[in-house]
């Protein structure tokens, strides 16, 4: 997740997600007929008569500790088992209220948010949940130094319990989007009784916290999580929840069709999920689906030839065929994007297809031909990708056939595949012309999916970005109207106004091609036929506590 970012993103997230999110296109399907469930699956064996849901996955979690949890196998575990200052309506990106009793009051400078608390909350352990445990959490959160501790640290200044049940932050620069910060799964409170601050401290074993669930059983391949019996809000509809960790997506698509488990969920092939898909169609289960918040592209270097010509780029925009990197890469499971900012949030503008439009062959002539180039010299561009990302190298390989087929010899692609831990070391170093990338949001904002692309505190038109968000992405973009913009919708509190400063962001990115959107991820659950209330948040989290059999 930045992932999730507002500073400089931490590609290391990325490449942890990627891990959850690599696709096979040659994967062999196994073919059955649905079986009884067995008996000694366990604890994951679905029992309609305990009232307890199994959900499969193959997400599995390194720490339940919120202060050091940075991937989606963790943070979806600590979704469950806890509550947040804010969360998000199931299909929507509106925050409200959850620990909190209100949306802040904020400072007229925009520095000081005043946060009223619930009264009447108790942790797991039943230590009382107040301004003094809230505070706690979050000096914890930035001071033990987790993966994900940057998300505060770089924004909070101070943060002080200013009565029993209020919370008072202060922060080091105007951040609008700090409410929606507050909805990410590792700033909840947990127990001052049952953990420390102290740099390193963490418990990644245990998790006490003041969520509907607490948790019973964590063992090497499954979780048990109960129903926490003086939890405040409204109690889940089901006695609790057994999670069976599948060695693979193989292994978890087969349990599934067997009935052995109520909900599949993460991760899933894409022939897998067309395969489940096409049966639920037939009545033999569910399948759910909804818009995701993670989103492909591609990184376009402006200091690597010929990419320093913008017309290269802008060519590379207009060729882009969506549709068929949806077909041939994804089987039909994304969404196209035209935007950096996906089309969850309401100040999308699909600029790219605006501009360039889709498979604009004739387009990306002309402007290569401004550019001086041409079949007899060619615009040749490498393009990398790790080689552990499936996804990743179906776009490269897409991408160079189409230019091959359609381009007459006038853009040519150069496919480069590296190891991970290479790729994300050597992008930040401009090593790479082009590179194929994927984004997993740290928080639900759009500006997390501009401000660690397109910021750039130091830097300059004749050098690019030497350090900011655009450097570590690869794509050393500099603009000083850009930093501006950046700032001014940090900093602008009407959503309206916020609105129109990202209507000038997308504008002046989709002229500048410092990155191609490609397209928006869609996440995927499978339910046996007669488990309701399957839901997802807006974060990927699949919600324990509206399902019911």
């Amino acid at each position: 997740m930045k992932l999730f970012s507002f500073p400089v993103i931490k590609i290391s997230k990325i490449t942890q997600f990627i891990v959850l999110s690599c696709i096979c296109l040659v994967l062999v399907v196994s073919c059955g007929t649905r079986q009884t469930p067995q008996a000694n699956l366990s604890p994951g064996t679905p029992n309609a008569g305990d009232g307890r849901i199994a959900v499969g996955t193959t997400a599995k979690p390194r720490t339940l500790d919120p202060a050091d949890a940075y991937e989606l196998a963790s943070l979806g575990l600590v979704y469950n088992m806890s509550d947040r200052l804010y969360t998000y309506e199931p299909g929507s990106t509106e925050i409200k209220p959850q620990l909190a009793t209100a949306l802040p009051k904020v400072s007229a400078d925009g520095l000081t948010y005043t946060i009223p608390l619930r009264t009447g909350v108790v942790f797991h352990d039943d230590t009382p949940f107040n301004a003094k445990a809230m505070e706690f959490s979050i000096q914890r959160f930035i001071q033990n130094g987790g993966k994900p501790s940057f998300l505060l640290k770089d924004v909070v200044d101070s943060v002080k319990a200013t009565s029993e049940n209020e919370l008072t932050v202060k922060l080091k620069k105007p951040f609008a989007a700090f409410p929606s910060l507050l909805a990410f799964s590792g700033t909840c409170p947990v127990s001052p009784k049952a953990y420390e601050i102290g740099s390193g401290k963490f418990q990644p074993n245990k998790f006490i916290g003041t969520g509907p669930y607490k948790l019973a059983k964590f063992g090497a391949d499954s979780l048990q999580l109960d129903v926490f019996d003086k939890y405040w809000g409204e109690k889940p509809v089901n006695k609790g929840v057994n999670v069976q960790i599948f060695s693979s997506a193989a292994n978890l698509f087969n349990t599934f069709r067997t009935g052995a488990v109520d909900v599949a969920y993460q991760s899933l092939e894409p022939t897998q999920i067309k395969s489940l898909d096409e049966s639920a169609k037939k009545g033999d289960w569910q399948a759910i689906s909804a818009a995701g918040s993670a989103v492909k592209f591609v990184a376009l270097n402006r200091n690597q030839k010929p990419l320093d010509k913008a017309e290269v780029r802008q060519a590379i925009a207009a060729m882009i065929d969506r549709s068929l990197f949806n077909t041939r890469v994804l089987l039909g499971q994304g969404e196209a994007l035209y935007s950096m900012i996906p089309t969850t949030f309401n100040v999308y503008q699909p600029l790219f297809k605006d501009k360039y439009g889709d498979a604009n062959v004739d387009k990306a002539k002309q402007l290569l031909t401004a550019a001086g180039f041409s079949k007899a010299n060619p615009a040749k561009v490498q393009i990398w990708h790790t080689s552990s990302a499936p996804t990743s190298s179906s776009v490269a390989q897409t991408l160079k056939a189409y230019a091959d087929q359609k381009m007459e010899g006038m853009l040519q692609f150069e496919i480069s595949p590296v190891e991970s831990a290479t790729f994300y070391k050597e992008i930040s170093k401009g090593s790479y012309p082009a590179a194929v990338l994927d984004w997993y949001p740290d928080f639900l904002d759009p500006d997390n999916y501009v401000q660690p692309f397109l910021d750039c505190p130091k830097g300059s038109d004749a050098k690019g970005c030497e350090e900011g968000g655009s450097q570590t992405q690869g794509s050393f973009y500099y603009s000083d109207a850009m930093n501006k913009l950046i700032a001014q919708q940090r900093k602008e509190q009407n959503p309206e106004g916020r609105k129109k400063i990202f209507a000038e962001i997308q504008e002046k990115a989709a002229t500048d091609v410092p990155y191609i959107p490609l397209w928006q991820n869609k996440d995927y659950v499978f339910a046996q036929k007669g488990v309701n209330g399957v839901q997802l948040d807006p974060t990927q989290n699949l919600i324990y506590k509206s399902i019911k059999k």
